[in-house]
């Protein structure tokens, strides 16, 4: 049985696949579950108005955060953070801490869109992070750390 997958399913595939399983895995489970629903040539054409309607909509998402990349890219990020006499900073530099130092700046970034690769940043200086604007476009930022 051919079947529209309404969500993603392991070992199946992901949302808006179209997919031959069993009979008795559509009927009893997936449809009943909402899962999927039968691929009939209606059910056929509406997925590919919808898949059509969306790309336009990912490629302008994809295109403002690629603007807002470029702009953020140049900004110049300094935290301030309280430190011994030998540099070592009492805590440590979050995204948090960043986050909010960025959106400082006129960008409105969350703190889950940022990533550390360092575990922890215990130390004043240049330090590096990944922001994920969208799906397609991330953008690695050096940030300063700075004693206060």
């Amino acid at each position: 049985m051919e079947i529209i997958l309404t969500q993603d399913v392991d070992r199946l595939g992901s949302k808006d696949d179209i997919v031959n399983v069993k009979d008795g895995f559509a009927r009893n489970f997936l449809i009943p579950q909402k899962k999927a629903i039968v691929a009939t040539e209606s059910a056929k054409k509406i997925l590919a108005e919808n898949t059509k309607q969306r790309a336009h909509k990912e490629a302008k998402l994809k295109e403002e955060a690629q603007k807002i990349a470029d702009q953020i890219v140049n900004k110049k990020i300094s935290i301030g953070a309280k430190t011994s006499s030998s540099g070592k900073i009492f805590g440590s530099v979050n995204t948090i801490q960043l986050a909010e130092a960025i959106n400082k700046k006129g960008f409105e970034i969350d703190r889950k869109q940022i990533t550390i690769p360092e575990d922890s940043i215990k130390e004043v200086g240049t330090h590096k992070a990944i922001i994920k604007l969208h799906k397609e476009v991330k953008v690695e930022i050096e940030f300063e750390v700075v004693a206060e």
